[in-house]
């Protein structure tokens, strides 16, 4: 059973930065990606980013393009989310997420089959 835990958010005020945490532990299959999601109330679960593991291949939303870089650490099993220049409209829960891949960027909640228990990040205008 693959898990993964989140870390590192917080409040922080606009034009500010946080980086987000997902470490992943139980994972058995060789190829994967990995993607972030965040939820505001009231709003549906959105894409923010995603990235294959084998390759590092990178994959953003347009909201957060240039202001949110994907990164990892394969010693840790671990992907960060740096974000920058935040904004109030970035508030929301953002979750990691991850499934078995191939040469694809999964976008949508749905082509995940794990998930984070999901971080706060409230921005302050």
């Amino acid at each position: 059973q693959v898990q993964l835990v989140e870390s590192g958010g917080g409040l922080v005020q606009a034009g500010g930065s946080v980086r987000l945490s997902c470490a992943a532990s139980g994972r058995t299959f060789s190829s994967y990606a990995m993607g972030w999601f965040r939820q505001a109330p009231g709003k549906e679960r959105e894409f923010v980013a995603t990235i294959i593991w084998s390759g590092g291949s990178t994959y953003y939303a347009n909201s957060v393009k240039g202001r949110f870089t994907l990164s990892r650490d394969n010693a840790k099993n671990t992907v960060y989310l740096q974000m920058n220049s935040l904004k109030p409209e970035d508030t929301a829960v953002y979750y990691c997420a991850t499934r078995q891949a191939g040469n694809y960027y999964y976008m949508k909640p749905s082509q995940y089959d794990y998930w984070g228990q999901g971080t706060q990040v409230t921005v302050s205008s």
